[in-house]
């Protein structure tokens, strides 16, 4: 595999050059200092994996990602000093088709490189999903879409203050063969996720289940977030647990759930955010309206709190805002009919 690197600090590019030498299947195609250069190493040389750094001068790794992913479109892994640190601009990296995040191994007092091993990981996970799929990042909307036909659409929950009733009014609403598996995020704590698991279980035809470490995506069932970290989808198209960002005060995240679907499933689904008070979610889902999935909001009159809404709206984010009560329907109807809205 040919990896670029983008980082404009010696220090860090002959890390990341180890990192990559250490694998014989692995070669450097080009290094960059800054994201402009990143971009026109780019348009002549697409290479398998771009290492892409965030804080760098000339143009940072969140607007080369953009260009890039809208001109020569590869797989980038976003390579920063700390992702907690910079947990903004990785959302923000991702939302423009950044595939994962990892901190820049670093080397110790005694010369020691420290972080190549969770590197590696990414890089390996990257490796596999290009194998899988390529050249996906290569093909045309159309063929992409046409060679993922057998995937499932996702509908996407998030919610807090509130939302166990919120939820218990979608999922009621909803047949047992829905065609499309739900992914649930209620920001509570670790030790009621079971009890919420087996209360929702009760209100709806759809089988309920706590989502756990790798499992795999299906129809007709929800998978709730169980711990406190944050529930994503992975490179894999598998559920996953992450404590990054570790810093933010949603656990688990909802934007953290909405930015992967945005960035690892590529088909598009309905998202619906809820009740709730803050903003966690609403970044997330303009993230994926811009992907082409149908986003809603809960209505304020409705919403215990109209504070997670309120900020999707504001920001954008959101195709409709309905009242609970018609949720169920308007996700029935896009998932069953295939009327998922695009965009423009």
């Amino acid at each position: 595999m040919r990896i670029a690197i983008v980082n404009d600090l010696n220090l860090a590019v002959e890390a990341l050059r180890r990192v990559v030498n250490s694998i014989p299947d692995y070669a450097i195609a080009w290094v960059a200092h800054d994201g402009a250069e990143a971009v026109t190493q780019c348009a002549r040389d697409v290479p398998d994996l771009i290492l892409m750094d965030l804080i760098m001068p000339v143009m940072d790794g969140v607007e080369a990602t953009r260009i890039i992913m809208k001109s020569t479109p590869c797989a980038i892994l976003v390579v920063t000093a700390t992702v907690a640190g910079n947990a903004a601009k990785v959302f923000e990296a991702m939302g423009f088709g950044a595939l994962d995040a990892v901190c820049t191994p670093a080397f110790n007092a005694t010369g020691r490189l420290e972080g190549d091993t969770e590197l590696l990981k990414k890089i390996k996970a990257i490796a596999n999903l290009i194998g899988m799929v390529d050249p996906v990042f290569k093909m045309s909307l159309a063929e992409r879409e046409r060679s993922l036909v057998s995937l499932s659409p996702v509908v996407a929950l998030g919610s807090s203050t509130g939302g166990p009733k919120a939820l218990a009014e979608i999922l009621s609403g909803l047949p047992a063969r829905l065609g499309a598996p739900v992914v649930v995020v209620q920001h509570v704590d670790v030790q009621f996720s079971q009890g919420l698991v087996e209360w929702l279980g009760n209100q709806t035809p759809l089988s309920v289940i706590l989502a756990k470490e790798g499992m795999t995506l299906k129809a007709d069932t929800v998978f709730v977030a169980g711990t406190n970290d944050h529930l994503i989808v992975g490179p894999d198209m598998a559920l996953h647990y992450t404590p990054d960002p570790v810093d933010y005060p949603y656990r688990p995240s909802v934007d953290a759930l909405f930015q992967s679907l945005s960035t690892h499933w590529p088909r598009r689904g309905v998202a619906a955010l809820l009740t709730g008070m803050g903003k966690d979610g609403a970044r997330g889902l303009l993230a994926l309206r811009r992907d082409g999935w149908h986003t809603i909001a809960q209505d304020q009159a409705t919403s215990v709190i109209y504070g997670m809404p309120r900020a999707a709206v504001e920001i954008n984010a959101v195709v409709d805002v309905l009242p609970i009560q018609r949720i169920a329907a308007a996700i029935l109807n896009h998932i069953q009919k295939g009327k998922i809205h695009v965009n423009t």
